[in-house]
């Protein structure tokens, strides 16, 4: 919780610029994804071409995936910084959940094709030739998958992405199915030629648990999702604000990885016009104080006498 609720500055300006300083973060996250995800599926394919490896084969395919969609959140970055318009209202931001569904498209695809050569070798198999080869092959995929994952996830947490959050977590799950590759490496060379072919499918079935979940938390975001947590935090700061006897609503969603909340809060019957716009005020300073992300509040007051 403490990744998304830490105190900021009240000035709207300085919200706009931690808007744009996240956008150009996410950009740079998605460049340094790209070349490290892209350098270690290439040379996993050099290992494959050498060793006919079909378990890491199954990986590169999903390494080169994972880097691909690099392309479409970089993307999202880039029309979610523009400036919002007549017929967009609030702006770009949702690019990035079309690039999270982008995401979930890729590892799906990925699984299907890990699946049907994993599944075919099983039943013909084929020599596999430099097996220490694979073993390197797989050990260096995990390091360069994990190494984009933790930084994948930092940023994304630190923004609000959750585009960038689900695709950090693809990453860390490929991380694990490269050392399966590594595993059926040394059940090749231990005298069990099939051992290749099964980690493959141990690979297929590691992708398509990140399918699901990586495929909910989009959903989530799509639908308006936000953790309740950060809901129940929100209502405590409106209820710790003086002159507010009462929170009639409060809804909260994210556009990109932009908070915004709009609230309906009870004032105490003695305050008068002035006062009231003095609390309105302080409702939208406190919880842009306290909540992380948060780009606009709507705050609607009435009377408890009303």
């Amino acid at each position: 919780m403490s990744d998304f609720l830490h105190p900021h500055s009240h000035d709207t300006n300085d919200s706009i610029d931690r808007a744009l300083e996240g956008s150009t973060e996410g950009i740079r996250a998605v460049k340094i994804s790209l070349v490290a995800l892209g350098v270690t599926a290439a040379f996993q394919l050099v290992i494959v071409a050498m060793t006919g490896s079909v378990a890491l084969l199954a990986d590169t395919i999903h390494n080169f995936a994972d880097a691909s969609t690099a392309i479409p959140l970089w993307i999202a970055f880039s029309i979610g910084r523009r400036a919002a318009t007549r017929r967009f209202t609030y702006g770009y931001g949702r690019a990035e959940d079309l690039a999270g569904l982008f995401v979930i498209a890729m590892i799906a695809a990925s699984a299907f094709l890990a699946v049907w050569e994993s599944g075919w070798r099983l039943f013909v198999p084929r020599e596999i030739t430099y097996g220490p080869l694979v073993l390197l092959a797989g050990l260096v995929g995990a390091a360069g998958n994990e190494f984009v994952a933790q930084y994948r996830i930092r940023v994304g947490r630190r923004i609000g992405s959750e585009a960038l959050i689900a695709d950090g977590v693809h990453a860390r799950t490929d991380a694990f199915t490269s050392l399966a590759v590594a595993v059926g490496a040394l059940g090749v060379m231990a005298g069990f030629p099939r051992a290749d072919a099964i980690a493959g499918l141990l690979i297929s079935v590691m992708i398509l648990l990140v399918l699901k979940d990586t495929g909910l938390a989009i959903m989530r975001r799509i639908m308006d999702g936000v953790d309740p947590r950060l809901v129940e935090r929100a209502d405590v700061e409106l209820r710790a604000v003086p002159g507010v006897r009462d929170v009639d609503a409060l809804r909260m969603r994210w556009i990109g990885h932009r908070l915004h909340a709009e609230v309906d809060v009870v004032l105490e019957d003695r305050l008068d016009l002035a006062a009231a716009h003095e609390v309105a005020a302080e409702v939208r300073h406190r919880l842009r104080a306290r909540i992380a992300g948060l780009e606009r509040v709507s705050v609607q007051t009435r009377s408890a006498a009303v």
